[in-house]
């Protein structure tokens, strides 16, 4: 695509692409970006709604907070328009709570994929779900304004919208759980210090900064870009050996694609 198309524009969320770059939208700035279940499958239907054609992904929110997390309308007894209440949900049979819990997670799971780098770019608050969907992009720049915080545990609940993988991935088990359960903010300084945030900007840099971050990914081959990632989310789970092994396997496959040779 050329210019700027719009590709989704509905409760919440709009996604727009310009050639290689898609951008994610929050668009309630005057509830904080307050996150539903009808903003949930929005998400993912952004996800599924990438051209082919797209390599970065950078997701941002409007106004001064990028997302305040859950609407607490989904806690009261009447829940949203058209939309159980947790409440009522809670109530019903396990593999159901269980089904529907699976659901709104898919709006948090396709930003890692592999063949997509994608860049959160974070002002205000990201409390909550609002952290957590932070945390489910590969990369993250910070305004200096910004507060991080997992509010779950203090209303009672977990975070169960995938973030506690990557938060533990990034700043270690210990302080993990200190900040899950303690519900404390954590500033621009501490993301950045412990590896939450990749760079620290003034809040009216942030735009600027997350499309000089986008181009500088575009800038090496595609498919190079790709299988690093696939080595870096998986190294975790391998063992040094196997580690060198899909090393090995990598690097064979992007010679053969140099040399013409590809299967």
């Amino acid at each position: 695509m050329t210019s700027l198309d719009s590709v989704l524009d509905k409760d919440g969320v709009r996604l727009t692409v310009e050639d290689a770059v898609a951008t994610v939208t929050l668009t309630n700035p005057a509830k904080r970006n307050a996150q539903s279940p009808a903003l949930w499958r929005a998400l993912a239907e952004a996800g599924r709604a990438l051209p082919g054609s797209v390599r970065v992904v950078v997701l941002r929110g409007e106004g001064k907070s990028f997302s305040a997390g859950l609407d607490r309308q989904a806690f009261a007894p009447e829940g949203f328009d058209g939309e159980p209440s947790f409440l009522d949900m809670a109530r019903g049979p396990e593999a159901e709570l269980d089904a529907t819990i699976a659901e709104y997670q898919e709006a948090f799971t396709w930003w890692r994929r592999n063949d997509i780098v994608s860049i959160a770019a974070v002002q205000g608050h990201a409390i909550g779900a609002g952290f957590q969907l932070a945390l489910a992009c590969d990369l993250r720049i910070v305004a200096e304004d910004v507060q991080f915080a997992m509010r779950e545990t203090s209303l009672g609940l977990v975070p169960d919208l995938t973030g506690t993988h990557p938060l533990v991935n990034l700043v270690g088990y210990a302080r993990a759980l200190e900040i899950c359960a303690t519900g404390r903010f954590v500033h621009a300084e501490e993301a950045e210090r412990t590896g939450l945030a990749n760079l620290v900007v003034p809040v009216d840099q942030l735009d600027a900064a997350g499309h000089d971050l986008a181009a500088a990914l575009l800038a090496a081959p595609r498919d190079a870009v790709v299988e690093t990632k696939a080595l870096l989310s998986g190294a975790l789970s391998r063992t040094y050996e196997e580690q060198r092994t899909a090393e090995r396997a990598a690097q064979g496959r992007r010679l053969r694609d140099l040399a013409g040779l590809a299967d």
